[in-house]
């Protein structure tokens, strides 16, 4: 399972192949819910009907901001033009391969709910704590055992 990770689903930030988008809004239904993962991977090239994730380009309003959409038209070298299946009208922006963080590889179903919880400050404090004593604890019990079982005097 962990070498299942590490190849196919272990994050850019982490030299991995896949990112990960949280979905928010309603842009995207029926093919994606608010609060989705939407797992992505970069492609060689990419084609009308692929759903994309992509920053938005600068200078255009929302500069840096993720959208996930659908590739309804255009190109590599003008710009692809995206929408939301959820939309009536093409998005504004053009983003072009360089924008884009990858095509969409898995969707989880409220997934993105699940990474949202896990990414709140109380919860990786808990971990961490949870951690430190396990470690403090196991280490120091380890020890003991290996101590007293060899440097015992014969009684």
């Amino acid at each position: 399972m962990a070498l299942a990770w590490l190849v196919f689903l272990r994050p850019v930030s982490l030299g991995g192949p896949a990112d990960y988008v949280v979905v928010s809004g309603r842009s995207m239904e029926p093919t994606l819910h608010a609060g989705d993962l939407a797992v992505i991977r970069k492609q060689g090239g990419y084609a009308a009907g692929d759903v994309v994730a992509f920053r938005v380009p600068e200078g255009e309003p929302g500069a840096g901001g993720r959208v996930i959409h659908r590739i309804i038209g255009g190109s590599s070298e003008e710009g692809f033009v995206v929408q939301g299946d959820n939309k009536n009208a093409p998005d504004l922006w053009r983003p072009k391969p360089k924008d884009i963080l990858g095509k969409m590889w898995l969707r989880i179903p409220s997934g993105g709910r699940v990474v949202t919880v896990l990414r709140s400050p109380m919860v990786l404090a808990a971990l961490a704590a949870s951690v430190a004593v396990f470690v403090v604890l196991g280490s120091g019990e380890k020890g003991k055992g290996r101590r007293g079982q060899r440097g015992a005097p014969p009684g």
